[in-house]
């Protein structure tokens, strides 16, 4: 019996930003100077905990600590004035550490994986343009589905896309509202400690393990079911 066979290996679907890349304070000071240009006031701590739901529900819940009413149209604007601010700031974007390792051997193993993001399909292309990876390379975005995180539908679509069953995946996060999401979606939720939540408060919502980054998760893959070949051939992890 063939131990390394390629079928053993799960799938990974990764969130994107503080998952992968280093891309969460961007996103929080986008959100403030998108707050305050529709004159509202929030603490940047509240604005972090938000990060990584999907953009109407993050107004929503923002604008509700505030208790400011809520309409569409408000809504709509601060996410455009969000768009427009991150903008400015994805050139301070960098992958986190192991991030394009952990990427290039999943590929070389034949471990097949795809990115999931609340993000926007225009914002999520330009942070992705920092891992260098192919730009044909499996993306579901907020476009794709009708709802984001901490709905699961980013990652069935993700899991679809990439023709696998939703019960064999990995799902990678950093947010509290990634694993939920897997949760939901019955995948097994891992978490990293990259975008600024606690590794308790990634437990509670259902990671079954906690990495501090990618490169954390690279050199504990084995503990995930991946098994990488050595150059005989074998397992390296039988």
């Amino acid at each position: 019996m063939n131990l390394g066979a390629a079928h053993s290996a799960p799938v990974f679907l990764f969130d994107l930003d503080g998952t992968l890349v280093d891309s969460v304070y961007q996103h929080v000071l986008a959100w403030r100077e998108a707050l305050e240009c529709c004159g509202i006031e929030l603490a940047v701590w509240r604005i972090h905990r938000r990060v990584g739901m999907s953009g109407g529900l993050f107004a929503n819940a923002l604008l509700r600590e505030t208790g400011k009413p809520v309409t569409a149209e408000l809504a709509t604007k601060l996410q455009q004035r969000h768009a427009e601010a991150y903008a400015r700031q994805v050139a301070q974007v960098r992958p986190l550490p192991g991030a394009r390792q952990l990427l290039a051997i999943l590929t070389d193993s034949g471990t097949p994986w795809a990115i999931a993001t609340s993000g926007r399909a225009d914002l999520a292309r330009q942070t992705l343009r920092t891992l260098e990876i192919s730009p044909d390379a499996p993306l579901i975005t907020r476009n794709e589905v009708e709802h984001a995180k901490p709905d699961p539908d980013l990652f069935l679509a993700a899991a679809a896309r990439l023709k696998a069953d939703i019960l064999q995946s990995v799902v990678v996060g950093d947010s509290v509202w990634d694993l939920l999401a897997a949760r939901r979606a019955r995948a097994l939720g891992v978490g990293v400690l990259s975008g600024g939540y606690g590794e308790d408060e990634l437990e509670r919502a259902g990671a079954y393990r906690v990495y501090q980054d990618p490169l954390d998760l690279l050199q504990h893959l084995d503990e995930v079911g991946v098994r990488l070949r050595s150059p005989l051939g074998w397992s390296a992890h039988e």
